[in-house]
């Protein structure tokens, strides 16, 4: 295969990836405190010996949308929402995560946990435990809960060390391999769901757009793949 096939190809799989990223937005639209990706392209150029430098589409990144998105009120006592920048820390078999999912329910220890089983972490690392006799349960901004008017734990904001190392995991939750911090400046709200930050017009309408310059690619090596048969046809006889 010439360079030009070469090209053809690479831009076929970092749009293939692209496709794989929207397709997964799109299916994530109603997933609470889900966040959307996007892939970063870059080119990648090589000289040869004598011959003219050869060009390549790469695929380099997948980079997440912080944006804002809407809050739902649900009432819950355990459903938390953050307003403004910043993270829940969950306690993972594979390690802490960061996520912006707030459905929390008490487990059978009095532990805060998401669907997941996961438990959730306060501000110092610890799991919030809120006792089984709590009482009425109420949450300041700061992330203070009370029970009964009494402060029993608080729920910490947490954000990457590095914000370029922030990297999506399985469901709504993130790793960020240079460390985690405390985070100052969100608030958490209390009986609000965030929901995905995900505009199905927009995604729906890029999904298209790539859909057909895949397909513009694949008619070119298609019929590259004609002309070097003919090619070949030709100096066989």
């Amino acid at each position: 295969m010439d360079a030009a096939g070469y090209t053809a190809l690479t831009r076929q799989s970092g749009l293939m990836r692209e496709m794989q990223v929207l397709a997964n937005n799109i299916a994530n639209l109603s997933t609470t405190g889900f966040r959307r990706e996007g892939v970063v392209f870059s080119e990648y150029v090589r000289r040869l010996d004598d011959a003219p430098s050869l060009s390549m589409a790469h695929a380099s990144a997948r980079i997440v949308d912080l944006q804002q998105a809407g809050m739902v009120q649900t009432g819950g006592d355990f459903d938390l929402a953050i307003q403004g920048e910043g993270f829940f820390l969950i306690e993972t078999p594979q390690g802490n995560r960061l996520t912006r999912a707030g459905s929390f329910t008490p487990s059978a220890e009095g532990e805060l946990v998401n669907p997941d089983g996961h438990r959730l972490l306060d501000e110092g690392g610890g799991p919030v435990f809120v006792p089984t006799d709590a009482g009425k349960i109420s949450l300041a901004e700061d992330g203070t809960l009370s029970a009964n008017g009494e402060p029993i734990a608080r729920i910490g904001l947490w954000t990457a060390t590095d914000p370029n190392d922030l990297r999506h995991q399985t469901g709504t939750s993130f790793s960020a391999e240079g460390g985690m911090q405390p985070f100052e400046g969100g608030n958490i709200l209390q009986g609000f769901l965030e929901e995905s930050n995900v505009n199905p017009i927009s995604e729906i309408s890029r999904l298209i757009t790539v859909q057909r310059a895949y397909e513009m690619s694949q008619t070119f090596l298609d019929r590259e793949d004609q002309r070097m048969r003919g090619v070949i046809q030709t100096l066989g006889r």
